[in-house]
């Protein structure tokens, strides 16, 4: 058994409107934080993805009281918290098949004294080290043992007190992790070298909306006031800013006119100019984007005429979970573009499958891949593959709904981990996917 797989017709033409999801990193974060209150939470545009069912069956597994409102709303409260649920078999098979489980430990240690984790999973792309993690919770004054035979994590939280931190990295999870916790630590805690994307922005302005005090938000200099309590509140979760470039990028490939629908372009920075340097025009329209069909489109060059290079960057830089799909679009584009993946080490080795498909490209590096464009001159040919995560995944699903012939994809369940009923929602748009088990 491989496990759920795609059969995907390819040559399509898709058309209409699409609204894109939650933001699946901005609901890890929030849904996080209902441990920091005994008060009832209200989410609205939660993603219905594999992730993210993981994650609120780890808090109702802790006690969360949860109430699905709708398909993407919920309530959920903390008021009656097992901390022996931490030794269970349970906790720790679902925790260790979610990278995001690791901001439970800020606010369990933070609220209750005490977290324990197993070593997180999600995608194989590299070494993810937990460092920044837990040498800021050092700093705020936990008592950290880790346990190699079992691999498990465990922080002892009773003495904290707000200090200085200087990250070593910016990581959007260490960041989140650590303004939850220093939200409920005595005395003021500075975060320097903080991330500081729009998902961090929409967990820091809920918090402070809880009571928390935070000043600096927008910017790589957090300041939290640690406060006694956090209150009720009710938050809306943005669109997933990835599955809106993925769907610009699954545009220009399959020469589809698509409207995106329910977008504010202030929470996308630098994204549409990427996708433009790409030779995708894109309009914004009264909240809506509209890719027009495109026949060929052009990859510019650097000014001086040197080859144009893509890279990722901690925001506001271009997200790494993009760079596959531009990957994939320059396979067909006219021209050529170096494409350097700075921030994770293995995200290019997808390239073997579009190489088998037809593509022109050099991986130069486990960080650098050189696509040379076909210009349309030939399609990309249907092939069996597997999906080896979630962004991956996408790219190649993109691929072979533009490719020639009917192509096999496996391990979907990767994608579904970051990408709600994908399936439905482009055969909903004229794609031919059909979902079976192999």
């Amino acid at each position: 058994m491989i496990g759920t797989s795609f059969k995907v017709q390819g040559s399509a033409r898709l058309s209409g409107s699409i609204q894109p999801q939650g933001a699946k990193n901005e609901a890890l974060q929030i849904l996080s934080a209902v441990l920091l209150t005994s008060e009832e939470i209200t989410i609205h545009n939660i993603p219905d993805i594999l992730d993210v069912q993981r994650l609120i069956s780890l808090l109702e597994g802790l006690g969360v009281k949860t109430n699905r409102l709708s398909k993407s709303s919920y309530t959920f409260q903390a008021n009656n918290i097992d901390l022996d649920y931490f030794s269970s078999k349970e906790y720790l098979e679902t925790a260790k098949k979610i990278r995001g489980s690791v901001m439970l430990m800020g606010p369990l240690m933070a609220r209750f004294g005490k977290a324990f984790l197993p070593k997180p999973g999600g995608d194989k792309i590299g070494r993810r080290r937990l460092d920044t993690h837990f040498n800021g919770f050092l700093k705020l004054g936990a008592e950290f043992k880790y346990e190699e035979k079992d691999d498990t994590f465990f922080l002892d939280g009773k003495n904290l007190k707000g200090d200085f931190i200087l990250m070593e990295e910016i990581s959007v999870t260490g960041t989140a992790n650590l303004v939850m916790a220093a939200s409920l630590v005595k005395g003021e805690t500075t975060i320097y070298n903080a991330a500081c994307e729009p998902y961090l922005q929409q967990l820091c302005k809920m918090l402070n909306r809880m009571g928390a005090k935070i000043e600096g938000i927008g910017s790589n200099m957090l300041k939290i006031q640690g406060v006694g309590s956090l209150k009720e509140t009710t938050h809306t979760i943005l669109p997933d800013f990835i599955e809106i470039g993925s769907f610009i990028g699954l545009a220009a490939m399959t020469q589809s006119e698509l409207t995106i629908t329910g977008v504010e372009r202030k929470h996308l920075g630098i994204i549409p100019s990427v996708f433009e340097k790409m030779g995708v025009s894109i309009t914004f329209n009264e909240g809506n984007i509209i890719v027009p069909a495109i026949d060929l489109y052009e990859i510019q060059s650097f000014i001086d005429g040197s080859i144009m290079t893509i890279y990722d960057a901690p925001w506001p830089g271009f997200t790494p979970d993009l760079l596959s799909i531009i990957l994939v679009m320059a396979t067909q584009a006219k021209g050529s573009v170096l494409i350097h993946q700075k921030m994770f080490e293995s995200r290019l080795f997808f390239v073997d499958k579009l190489i088998d498909m037809g593509a022109q490209i050099i991986l130069c590096d486990p960080h650098r891949a050189t696509v040379i464009g076909l210009a349309r001159t030939q399609k990309l040919k249907a092939i069996e593959m597997t999906s080896p995560d979630i962004r991956a995944g996408v790219s190649l699903l993109i691929a072979a709904l533009s490719a020639e012939g009917t192509s096999i994809i496996h391990n979907v369940n990767q994608i579904d981990r970051g990408y709600q009923d994908i399936d439905t929602r482009l055969s909903n748009l004229g794609a031919q996917i059909e979902r079976f088990n192999a």
